[in-house]
């Protein structure tokens, strides 16, 4: 279990650095990660590098035993770069160029960018990757963080490369972006342009290419980076940081080129549900690479400085969510920062050693958890099965959703996974983050809200899903569009309909809340789990082969479906008409864990009590502010002793060996 921070000592006079290092052990580190933002002062100017400080910082953390995780710095280039090659700037689609002064001031696509990037990296490789202290390399930080997509004359020539490489030639990109309408075919490739300014709405099918795009230039940067490791005799573990569903860039697609997944994760203090915004990052983190431990790179000690209002968090808060991603799969809980800084955008983002210094709550609360992980035994890595609900979540599907021409175009894909995640997370049940194509015999549940873009192999997977026994749930606005964000041919629901067993007419749009004037708001509706709030859609369904478990009562569609079940083969599907509310969503997702038998990690929790199962082990984490019994047994992890019943404290945690396995305890339940 690694514990430390991203350490900045060139922002610190070189007599603070052994006063660091001392302090470090007093609070348990064991891991810094080294240089993230050291680009300007590794290479002052092109062709020269300076390696001395750099090579002294990492002797005394070696001396001291702490391990780096040492980062290439390409995020932030030095002001050297771009007055020297300007065109590394990235542009926005006004063209309007972004300059030097923040960070993340580059294009992905430039090849002089690249080029100055694999020198840095080169450079790193050869002089430290034989070094005992470095035990891994953290490539970059938060690709595409601060510019989503970059459209500038480096990405033009890019986007034309790599559509030639998906279609092959321009008759093929016509046809799948439907160049017809409205005049724009094109007679050669080199005609098309990123999707710049225009002045109405552009072709869907262009847009969604061009966020493929965006993210695989991104991906191309970090292979780049890491294959010059690698070549210059790097053999430690490489990764760089996620920042969990960040939807610019497809991490589905990413996770496999990374020896071990990374991710920041800075829940929102100011609003009580935000550990299971959190819960829902690190399940996300723990499903993208199967049966591998990940990193919380980052997090707050305290306050974050970039909301609105950024409060502290509560005393023992910045434990809980610590055990809460030890308990979720991770292997190292660290922070952003070590020292926190004197100067520049982040002075007031709180650190492991605080500006106030060590008489402070915070660093308190850093050494007392530094102390309780260097108690914890080598923990398993997460089971392939310890969670039996999946959450589809598809970045392309994320992408094609939020686009706008659509019946309703108000849709937040991420708020509405959040949801129904937060629903299943009030009743402790655990869940994987999958794409469609990853749903398969080891869950009893999927759900999977506003499933859009829908490709012909995940429509196959879930349709099989459900015909081997699995439980579905889906719609509305769903099984729409081709991967090409084109409707299929023969209208909507033509690959799901047949195991849904209804048909869809129309999307029935309903007005947001807050819109003026006369028409339908919201539709309720009612089944055996009483009477719940629609919003957005009341869709126009028939049922075929279903049957009617809830019917709307208000509204145009009063009388007719809006939740159906159908049997197919072993298993049943559910097709939802709308959007419910929050108490809809979890009379909803009561009645089908019900109806497929799924069990909780552990049951009669309180919801402010979580507990998440890491192949034997259970962890529990008290998210409420007062004490809370609960009847569990098992065996304390750190010390063996049996449990019979615990008491957990506001925030407190405990982590217990429970010998059974998820599946047995199926079949006690």
């Amino acid at each position: 279990m690694h514990y430390g921070a991203d350490y900045n000592p060139d922002q610190w006079p070189e007599e603070v650095w052994p006063e660091d290092v001392t302090r470090m052990r007093e609070a348990g580190v064991t891991l810094v990660n080294l240089g993230i933002f050291s680009w300007s002062r590794l290479q002052p100017e092109e062709g020269r590098f300076d390696f001395g400080w750099l090579d002294r910082v990492i002797e005394l953390l070696h001396a001291g035993g702490i391990a780096v995780d040492l980062a290439t710095p390409t995020a932030s280039p030095p002001p050297w770069a771009s007055a020297r090659h300007p065109e590394i700037l990235p542009q926005d689609e006004r063209g309007a160029t972004l300059w030097p002064g923040a960070r993340g001031h580059f294009a992905p696509s430039s090849p002089v960018y690249r080029r100055l990037a694999r020198d840095i990296a080169a450079a790193l490789a050869d002089r430290y990757a034989n070094h005992p202290a470095v035990v891994m390399w953290h490539v970059n930080n938060e690709y595409g963080c601060h510019l989503a997509a970059d459209y500038s004359d480096a990405a033009r020539d890019a986007f034309r490369r790599w559509l030639s490489e998906r279609y092959g030639g321009v008759d093929a990109l016509n046809a799948a972006w439907g160049t017809d309408f409205w005049s724009q075919r094109y007679g050669s490739i080199d005609e098309v342009l990123p999707p710049r300014l225009a002045p109405c709405s552009r072709n869907p099918a262009h847009l969604l290419d061009f966020q493929r795009f965006t993210s695989d230039m991104l991906l191309e940067c970090y292979l780049l980076e890491r294959d010059t490791l690698r070549a210059h005799g790097a053999t430690q573990p490489i990764t760089t940081n996620f920042m969990g569903a960040f939807k610019p860039v497809d991490y589905a697609r990413w996770a496999p080129h990374l020896d071990l997944l990374s991710d920041d994760c800075y829940p929102d203090v100011n609003e009580p549900e935000s550990f299971r915004d959190a819960a829902f990052q690190r399940d996300l983190m723990r499903s993208l690479k199967p049966g591998v431990p990940w990193m919380l790179m980052e997090q707050s000690t305290n306050a974050v400085n970039w909301r609105v209002s950024n409060p502290p968090k509560a005393p023992g808060q910045m434990a809980a969510l610590s055990a809460q991603a030890i308990g979720r799969g991770a292997d190292a809980v660290m922070f952003f920062q070590w020292r926190q800084s004197r100067s520049g955008a982040e002075k007031f983002h709180s650190a492991m050693l605080p500006h106030a210094g060590m008489q402070t709550r915070t660093w308190r609360e850093v050494v007392t958890l530094g102390a309780d992980l260097a108690e914890l035994p080598t923990l398993p890595s997460p089971g392939d099965r310890d969670a039996r609900v999946a959450l589809v979540m598809d970045w392309e599907n994320w992408w094609a959703v939020e686009g706008l021409d659509h019946p309703y175009n108000r849709l937040d894909h991420r708020a509405e996974l959040h949801r129904w995640y937060h629903a299943l997370h009030r009743r402790h049940v655990q869940v994987d983050i999958v794409p469609p194509e990853r749903v398969d015999e080891r869950y009893q549940l999927a759900v999977a809200p506003l499933l859009s873009l829908l490709r012909d192999e995940g429509a196959s997977r879930l349709e099989g899903f459900v015909r081997s026994g699995g439980h579905l749930l889906t719609g509305p606005f769903s099984d729409l569009v081709d991967e090409n964000d084109r409707l299929c041919e023969g209208g909507y629901l033509t690959r799901l309909g047949p195991a849904l067993g209804i048909r869809l007419e129309d999307f029935g749009a309903l007005l947001p809340p807050d819109a003026a004037g006369p028409g339908e708001r919201e539709a309720f509706f009612a089944g055996p789990f009483g009477e719940c709030r629609g919003t957005a859609f009341a869709e126009e369904i028939d049922a075929v082969s279903a049957t009617v478990e809830a019917s709307f009562t208000t509204g145009r569609r009063a009388g007719h479906p809006s939740l159906t079940r159908n049997r197919h083969g072993e298993g049943i599907a559910r097709y939802l008409a709308t959007l419910p509310d929050d108490r809809g969503v979890q009379a909803i997702v009561d009645h089908v864990l019900a109806d497929a038998r799924v069990v909780p990690v552990l049951p009669g929790l309180p919801e402010h009590v979580e507990a998440a199962r890491r192949g034997h082990l259970v962890t529990l984490v008290n998210h409420g502010g007062a004490p809370t019994e609960i009847e569990v047994t098992g065996f304390d992890v750190v010390s063996g002793d049996p449990v019979d019943g615990i008491v957990l404290g506001p925030f407190e945690w405990r982590m217990l060996r429970d010998d059974r396995s998820a599946s047995d305890q199926e079949v006690a339940e």
